[in-house]
């Protein structure tokens, strides 16, 4: 006999029970187990490995310093594990950390002192962003690189927040639309008016230099 058959048989030989008036309902809980989201430890690392990647390529895009970088990420991730169950989905928990990523941000530009900055700037001038080349083409590159960089500072800061966050994050439009709260239309337009804004700066500089 089954275990569900041993259950069901003992159910029908037990003394029947006196009738009761059923209790009162309670008043709905502002939030349920399935209104949040709760992922347990393992389920919370599969989002770290998901998404390191993405945060830390936007936060070094914004920073441009790789120890910086991680020290930033870490806390990202570090509120993010403390504040998860605040969310009410998994399909939330994208922009949600982005929006964490960029307050760690601006929080780290707001303490950065004035000697720091400088060091940084030079740090970017010395790193080189790409394979092993012969020393003409690393120059041109790093060249190129620096003049690009040069290009995106010059920006409107939030111009530069949606192009860290495409290019560097790899979001989608919607995503970002999301993070930002605004619409997709105004993401899109925004990205089309940076682009063209740089590919006039750098057309403008090769014909100078033609």
């Amino acid at each position: 006999m089954t275990t569900a058959r041993i259950a069901i048989e003992g159910a029908r030989k037990a003394p029947a029970r006196t009738a009761t008036k059923p209790a009162p309902r309670k008043a709905a809980a502002t939030a349920t187990p399935e209104d949040t989201f709760a992922p347990t430890t393992a389920e919370f690392s599969e989002l770290y490995n998901e998404y390191f990647g993405k945060v830390f390529a936007y936060v070094y895009g914004r920073v441009q310093d790789r120890e910086v970088s991680l020290d930033v990420v870490s806390d990202v991730f570090e509120k993010a594990f403390v504040k998860v169950r605040s969310l009410r989905s998994r399909d939330a928990f994208g922009s949600w950390l982005f929006t964490i990523a960029r307050n760690e941000v601006s929080s780290h530009w707001r303490k950065e002192k004035p000697a720091q900055k400088a060091a940084r700037e030079a740090a970017i001038e010395n790193e080189l962003h790409s394979q092993p080349k012969s020393p003409e083409d690393m120059l041109v590159h790093k060249e190129r690189l620096a003049f690009l960089s040069t290009l995106v500072g010059g920006l409107p800061k939030r111009e530069q927040e949606i192009i860290a966050l495409k290019f560097d994050a790899e979001l989608t439009n919607r995503e970002i639309a999301s993070v930002l709260s605004t619409s997709e239309v105004n993401v899109r337009v925004t990205i089309f008016r940076a682009l063209r804004k740089l590919r006039d700066r750098m057309k403008n500089l090769s014909d100078n230099l033609g």
